[in-house]
């Protein structure tokens, strides 16, 4: 039984992972090749949801969306939103600091081609579910991508027909808890214009004044 919000560097559980990750060690031993572990507050009211690591982003730094493409538009919409303090530079010791946030994955490690199969999903969710509960001030979940809002769902036992993954939507978790959905700042996603950072920034606006109303 899982028990932790973070997994062991060496998780055994999902055996392609594994497999994946002791190719990339074998061939970048000076990688981080392990479960990213989240980033941020432990008193965070905000978390943000991946999917999981990218090869060479958290897969390589062994930090949530740093290295790769998509971390430059979520950390940079995070400064935007008074969520950190600090440069972000692309780099784990580059003394960024999340403020009343933390970033974590639905799968701790990463998948090849990006895409972690459904049973994979379901073996890494108690992490998932060990770190939302870990979280005492928890007031806002941001699920970047489908698979992250269906992950988010299934921890509380929430349905899809109920809850409809839509870009800028909302949904109630649990009184005081409630879900918002982005589309994935991936490079794919912005290059091809089905996210903008307009569309990203007015996301993080609507959790902020969820959060902060005025």
């Amino acid at each position: 039984m899982i028990t932790t919000a973070e997994a062991p560097h060496d998780c055994p559980l999902c055996p392609r992972l594994v497999a994946y990750r002791e190719s990339n060690m074998r061939a970048h031993p000076d990688w981080f090749n392990g479960p990213a572990p989240s980033f941020g507050s432990e008193n965070a009211r905000l978390l943000i949801v991946g999917l999981a690591p990218g090869v060479t982003g958290a897969n390589r730094t062994g930090r949530p969306f740093t290295g790769d493409f998509a971390g430059d538009l979520l950390y940079s919409t995070i400064e935007k939103f008074k969520f950190s303090k600090g440069k972000f530079d692309a780099r784990p010791d580059d003394g960024l600091q999340l403020v009343d946030a933390m970033i974590t994955n639905a799968v701790r490690c990463v998948p090849p081609q990006n895409k972690p199969t459904p049973l994979e999903e379901q073996t890494c969710r108690p992490y998932l579910v060990n770190r939302i509960n870990a979280l005492p001030n928890l007031k806002v979940i941001l699920a970047l991508g489908r698979i992250a809002h269906d992950n988010i769902l299934s921890t509380f036992g929430a349905t899809k027909a109920r809850n409809p993954f839509g870009h800028k939507s909302s949904h109630e978790l649990k009184p005081g808890l409630r879900l918002f959905d982005s589309y994935h700042c991936s490079r794919y996603n912005t290059n091809t214009g089905r996210l903008t950072t307009e569309m990203f920034h007015a996301v993080f606006a609507d959790i902020r004044k969820y959060l902060d109303p005025q």
